[in-house]
C-alpha cells in the first residue's frame, strides 16, 4: 500500500504527541497581544497544514488527551500511580492543547478527547471500526505504544523521522509482533508510564519468551516450561515471573489499547470539511499568526473544493 493513498484509507493523529512536541521545539518567546504563549500552537498548526497538504486525506480523525493530568483516566482507578512519576504539566501548555483542539475544528477536522480515555484508545476504538468496514489506518505517531493497533495493511507514520512501518516491520523495530506489544510491555514495565511490571525481564527476555507463547496468557498456562527454555537464566526468569504474575496482570490492564470505548462518530464524521476561512483569519489573528498558515489554509480550502 502506498502511504499516501487516498482511497481505502483513514489516518489517525496522535495529536498530543505532535503538540508536546511543538511545544518543545519552536522558540518559547512566541506570543500573542496578550503576552501569551503560542509556540506549541502555531508548531501543531503547521504540522498539520503540511500533513494535510501532503495527504489530502479522504477521511482523518485527530485525537487529544483532554486531561494531561492522569487522574480522570480509568487507567489510574485500577492504578493510581499510572503516571504519577510525571510532573504537572505547565499551565500554558494546557491553555494552547484547547486552542490546538479549536484550530482542528476551524480546519474542518474532526477532533476527539474523553476525560475518562486516553488518545489512544480514540484512535484504537475508531480504527477497529474502519477496519470493520474494510478501510486501512495509517497512524500517524511515534508511540510504540499505538504499534499495537497496526493489522496487515495499516501503517505506523513516524511523521517526523519520515518512517513508515507496515505490520512486518514492526517486530524487527518493537520487538514484537502489534498483537504481542501490550503483553510484552506487560512484562517489561513502562517507565514513561510509571508501569513497573515484572522486575528482572527486559526486552530481549521478553521478545525471547514471546517467540515460543502466543501471549501473556499462553505464558503463564506454561510456567512450568519456562525453565526448560534455552535461554539465560531460564530458571530464574520462571521464578520472577511466578513471583510477579499479579503484577504483570495488572500492568496488562494498564498497556492494552481499548479499541470499544463509548464514542459517538460515525466513519462519515471523519470527512474532512473545507477550513472555514473567516474564522481561521480571526483566530489568526487574535494569536498573532503571519501569512503562512493562511496561504496553507487557503491552498487547503481550494483543494477540498476541487
Amino acid at each position: 500500500m502506498s502511504a499516501f493513498a487516498r482511497s481505502g484509507v483513514v489516518y489517525y493523529v496522535d495529536a498530543s504527541y505532535f503538540v508536546f512536541r511543538a511545544y518543545h521545539s519552536m522558540p518559547p518567546d512566541m506570543v500573542d497581544g496578550d503576552g501569551n504563549a503560542t509556540h506549541a500552537l502555531y508548531g501543531f498548526a503547521r504540522f498539520m497544514s503540511d500533513l494535510l497538504e501532503q495527504v489530502r486525506p479522504e477521511r482523518i480523525g485527530i485525537a487529544f488527551d483532554q486531561s494531561l493530568r492522569s487522574e480522570t483516566s480509568f487507567r489510574n482507578s485500577i492504578y493510581p500511580a499510572y503516571k504519577a512519576n510525571r510532573e504537572a504539566p505547565p499551565a500554558d501548555l494546557e491553555r494552547q492543547f484547547a486552542l490546538c483542539r479549536e484550530f482542528c475544528r476551524h480546519m474542518g477536522l474532526a477532533e476527539f478527547a474523553s476525560a475518562e480515555y486516553e488518545a489512544d484508545d480514540i484512535i484504537g476504538t475508531l480504527a477497529a471500526r474502519s477496519r470493520a468496514a474494510g478501510l486501512r489506518n495509517v497512524l500517524v505517531t511515534r508511540d510504540k505504544d499505538l504499534s499495537q493497533l497496526i493489522r496487515d495493511g495499516d501503517v505506523f507514520w513516524d511523521y517526523g523521522g519520515n518512517v513508515r512501518y507496515h505490520y512486518h516491520d514492526i517486530g524487527p523495530r518493537f520487538g514484537v509482533a502489534p498483537e504481542l506489544i501490550a503483553d510484552f510491555l506487560a512484562l517489561t514495565g513502562d517507565t514513561v508510564d510509571n508501569i513497573p511490571g515484572v522486575p528482572g525481564v527486559g526486552k530481549k527476555t521478553a521478545a525471547e519468551l514471546f517467540a515460543v507463547f502466543g501471549s501473556l496468557d499462553e505464558l503463564y498456562a506454561n510456567i512450568d516450561r519456562v525453565p526448560t527454555l534455552k535461554m539465560r537464566g531460564a530458571a530464574a526468569v520462571a521464578g520472577r515471573l511466578r513471583a510477579h504474575k499479579e503484577a504483570a496482570y495488572l500492568a496488562r490492564q494498564l498497556t492494552g489499547i481499548v479499541c470499544d470505548m463509548p464514542l459517538d462518530a460515525t466513519l462519515d464524521d471523519l470527512k474532512p470539511r473545507p477550513p472555514n476561512s473567516v474564522r481561521l483569519d480571526s483566530f489568526f489573528d487574535s494569536h498573532g499568526f503571519g501569512s503562512i498558515l493562511r496561504q496553507q489554509s487557503r491552498r487547503i480550502a481550494g483543494a477540498a473544493v476541487s
